[in-house]
């Protein structure tokens, strides 16, 4: 089961200047082959089908346990694209090349890629052999960073920076999980191509204050009892910068996301939402709510 916590990982900064092109291209971190989706769903179900879990716990307990961190991967790209499309017109959508934003959408995030393309389950590489899907996961760790390396370069937009300045941090340590996963299996060093590509993530502005507090070493349990066996392959020094690697026994604490308001021309969440207010205000009232 799952347990969610109404929290963002990283504060985004709230609406300002509408920016639909640029919202589109952040689609592809949400929906792209190398997006947080496929990051989620390889790893949600090479969990599901992992076999032999008793056994080697230690390795079940890492996908698993990334994969429940991946899911707030997804709304945090989800709340960015819906920042930076609050407040845009229609008009401008006119010219725009991401039209589904607006007529399908209701100016929000999509499951597809900057293209448009719904994401595709083909994506998800979920073979039963343990060497074969970490692997894969060190790879598409590895492609998910090059993917939010360029989208920074791309998209100017503060809450863009902020999602991608966070998610390479993380990304990061997912990279570094993985080469430890199969370091320990096969005795394969896959720190010497850390970071892949080769720009230090230090250098990317966005990046030092989660750097600074140490977000690049801690890999965060999320589960209040289990996935406790993760500390026996999350162990040893960062290959960047040598110091040692932590397991936190919580999820971090997260910022509460901010309140977007409606969006009237396409109906979010109607075009009247005073009166769905209304009547969530006398259903508050009825249940002894404040």
């Amino acid at each position: 089961m799952i347990l969610r916590i109404d929290r963002l990982g990283v504060e985004l900064p709230p609406p300002s200047t509408p920016d639909p092109n640029g919202a589109a291209a952040v689609q592809e971190l949400m929906g792209g082959k190398f997006g947080e989706m496929s990051t989620l769903m390889n790893y949600t179900f090479q969990s599901f089908n992992f076999r032999d879990r008793k056994s080697i716990r230690p390795f079940y307990d890492l996908i698993a346990n990334i994969a429940a961190e991946e899911f707030g991967h997804i709304e945090l790209v989800a709340t960015t694209i819906n920042t930076m499309l609050t407040g845009a017109s229609l008009s401008d959508a006119k010219d725009g090349a991401y039209k589904q934003h607006f007529l399908f959408g209701g100016k929000g995030a999509l499951p597809a890629d900057s293209h448009g393309k719904p994401w595709d389950g083909s994506y998800v590489h979920s073979s039963g052999d343990l060497i074969e899907d970490l692997t894969h996961n060190y790879f598409l760790e590895s492609g998910a960073r090059s993917g939010k390396l360029r989208v920074y370069e791309m998209v100017e937009h503060e809450a863009a920076r902020a999602l991608t300045g966070y998610l390479l941090v993380r990304g990061g340590v997912h990279q570094v999980a993985y080469a430890r996963a199969l370091e320990h299996l096969t005795g394969a060093d896959m720190s010497k191509l850390f970071p892949t590509p080769r720009i230090p993530t230090e250098k990317i502005p966005e990046c030092k204050p989660h750097l600074d507090a140490g977000l690049h070493l801690k890999l965060y349990r999320f589960s209040p009892d289990d996935y406790k066996e993760v500390v026996a392959v999350f162990n040893g020094k960062h290959p960047e910068t040598g110091e040692e690697l932590e397991v936190v026994d919580s999820p971090p604490e997260g910022f509460e996301p901010k309140d977007l308001p409606a969006e009237t021309d396409v109906f979010a969440p109607d075009y009247a939402p005073e009166e769905i207010a209304e009547i969530a205000n006398k259903l508050r009232k009825k249940a002894g709510l404040k």
